[in-house]
């Protein structure tokens, strides 16, 4: 029998719901329950995927091919358990699904409304796609009092009402400031955040406090007594000096014994948080440090490559050192400043991306660290321009490009179905953007004794992919002949998945996102060995 735990937010945005879900979803886990998380999100996008990264930061991508908030990159990466297209919504999809339905008369001539048409749609999304699970974890995005969340806050409302109190859980996170000047822990906006939401019909059962200190007693009494809550079910969450001591916070608050006392069941066994510890440890304690560069378009935004981050931390992590991430604007980098902006680099990234602005950038960048020698890693559009500098100037093809930017170029990489057997463009092809791309799960053979073989440990991997161009692979002998690799291929060879190149310490460009499937607990070997590569570095 399921449990279901709504998370609200309120006070302001950006406060950490995804990782107070995903830490106790940890926590629950850890002691034998099966969990699920899923994420409501209140933008009528149908799904994140053709918005920029400076509006909504990273798109992950499941192993099912969604195209999702990047919350569900945290609750990947704390639980381990693999995300589905079913465990994110947005409102943009919940009125499609109802408008379709609508248009086939599947109402009955009935007037829709957002209640109960649009609310009874949210509700099944909630329920969909659950067996044996004993604990749902609903994150709400949004703030309590935004009007884009309505219609998700009076479905879960409705939702706890027919499934009773005894199946369902509200927990609401909220900002308990601290006012320098008057020295003080202020209580007020978390009450008139949870007034907000018990207007609407919701009472939350556990209120989260994110604060930057810790909270005094009379402080939390207060938001008892005032939000109607005991004061056991007032939990404190400070800011912490790593994202990896969130779940240690987390149990040394009592959140999942609240939780489980709630629902009246007795806890399975103790959580296991030595690894935990463990790599917090290690992130907080190493001394050594290497230089990593991202050059990238979205740099500014911290978000953006939000997966990369940490899928790099965890390479630091797995090789005991820290990560110093040296974050470069791609179209403002020069030829004459090449040397100077990565003078001290251990390790050069290019990542994922689309459009023209900041490739010539990126292209110089790759260029420098080839013939420098420095350890690359291109991920996607990154193993993209890797090619394309490589046939400017091994394979003097100087006008060799991608059709996506240029439809007048010699097509390095382009759309699988403008090629002839020469490698021309046939055609472009005009489609919709949102949903178009390879995404998902697919496969990749991997060259005997090469590097990526021997990084992997295996023959054959299975990576997600979020990209519509692919690479030429008519030229694929011409690059190897000069000594660039095509070590791994789709399972048909028809499409290269992942180049590396001969004589050179570590160099290599995927065509896929294998950030997705890192983990604080079990870093990706591809980051591991990179950061390694980097470490070894003079």
């Amino acid at each position: 029998m399921a449990r279901y735990i709504f998370v609200t937010g309120g006070v302001v945005s950006s406060l950490g719901k995804g990782l107070s879900s995903a830490s106790l979803a940890y926590l629950l886990k850890s002691q034998g329950y099966k969990v699920r998380l899923r994420k409501m999100d209140p933008y009528l996008n149908v799904d994140p995927g053709t918005m920029s990264p400076f509006q909504h930061g990273e798109v992950f991508v499941t192993d099912d091919g969604a195209e999702t908030d990047l919350d569900l990159g945290h609750y990947e990466r704390f639980t381990n358990i693999s995300s589905k297209q079913s465990d994110n919504i947005t409102t943009g999809r919940i009125y499609s699904d109802v408008i379709k339905r609508e248009r086939k008369g599947g109402y009955l001539g009935k007037t829709v409304q957002v209640i109960p048409h649009i609310t009874n749609r949210i509700k099944e999304f909630i329920k969909k796609d659950i067996t044996n699970e004993d604990f749902v974890i609903c994150e709400i995005g949004g703030t309590v009092g935004d009007i884009e969340s309505l219609p998700f806050l009076e479905a879960i409302r409705q939702f706890s009402n027919e499934h009773g109190k005894s199946k369902t859980l509200f927990i609401h996170l909220t900002f308990v400031p601290f006012l320098k000047s008057s020295d003080e822990i202020k209580t007020k906006p978390t009450q008139h955040s949870v007034k907000e939401l018990r207007s609407i019909g919701i009472h939350p059962d556990i209120i989260i406090c994110r604060s930057q200190q810790s909270i005094p007693l009379d402080q939390r009494k207060k938001i008892s007594l005032f939000c109607n809550v005991p004061i056991d079910n007032v939990i404190e969450t400070v800011d912490v000096r790593t994202i990896y001591e969130a779940p240690i916070s987390f149990f040394n608050q009592k959140l999942d014994k609240q939780v489980l006392k709630y629902f009246n069941i007795k806890s399975k066994r103790k959580p296991n948080l030595s690894p935990w510890k463990k790599i917090t440890k290690i992130v907080l304690n190493t001394k050594k440090s290497v230089n990593i560069a991202i050059i990238g378009k979205y740099v500014n935004l911290k978000d953006a490559y939000k997966s990369l981050d940490e899928a790099l931390i965890h390479g630091g992590i797995s090789n005991k050192v820290k990560i110093n991430l040296i974050r470069i604007e791609s179209d403002h980098l020069k030829n004459n400043e090449i040397k100077k902006r990565l003078k001290n680099i251990s390790g050069l990234l290019i990542p994922g991306g689309f459009g023209k602005r900041g490739t010539e950038g990126k292209i110089l960048a790759i260029k420098y660290a080839r013939e420098n020698k420095i350890p690359f890693l291109g991920i996607c559009f990154g193993m993209q321009m890797a090619i394309v500098e490589f046939a400017r100037n091994e394979l003097k093809l100087k006008k060799a490009g991608s059709s996506e930017l240029d439809k007048k170029c010699y097509p390095v990489i382009g759309l699988i179905n403008e090629w002839d057997k020469n490698g021309e463009i046939i055609k472009g092809t005009d489609k919709n953007l949102g949903g178009t791309m390879r995404l998902g799960l697919y496969e990749a053979k991997l060259r005997n004794n090469s590097a990526i073989n021997r990084i992997y440990k295996s023959d054959s991997v299975k990576e997600r992919h979020r990209h519509r161009y692919e690479v030429n692979n008519n030229l694929k002998n011409q690059f190897e002949k000069k000594g660039l690799i095509f070590s791994g291929m789709s399972p048909d060879d028809k499409l290269p998945e992942i180049i590396e190149l001969k004589n050179h310490p570590w160099f290599i460009g995927v065509q896929f996102h294998p950030e997705f499937k890192s983990r604080p607990l079990a870093p990706h070997p591809l980051f591991s060995s990179f950061i390694k590569a980097a470490k070894n570095h003079k």
